[in-house]
């Protein structure tokens, strides 16, 4: 039996440890990710308000969206595009949070 080529062996490490390091940096970028949605790694301390809140976004076309966002209780929708970005109505009323009656039907 011949034993195999030092070479190879060498390429077969680099390639395993490569692939092994992709896979981390993916694992880490995804927790990252999570934690930040989750709202643990932002800036606000913790006991204060925050005063802007993204309610809804619905994309248009790949160029525009329409974004509700909620300044101190009042909310605006506003027409977001590359170039422009444009307030289309202000002062909206905040809907009513639904009872829990409501939920289960």
């Amino acid at each position: 039996m011949q034993s195999p080529d030092p070479e190879s062996i060498s390429l077969i490490r680099v390639v395993i440890a490569s692939l092994a390091l992709i896979g981390l940096l993916g694992a880490f970028s995804l927790g990252m990710r999570y934690l930040s949605l989750k709202g643990w790694l932002s800036h606000v301390p913790s006991g204060v308000r925050r005063r802007l809140k993204l309610v809804e976004t619905l994309p248009l076309d790949a160029r525009r969206r329409l974004t509700i966002v909620q300044c101190d209780g009042v909310e605006h929708l506003l027409l977001l595009g590359i170039n422009q970005d444009i307030v289309i109505s202000s002062d909206l009323p905040v809907p009513p949070l639904p009872s829990v009656a409501e939920e289960k039907k």
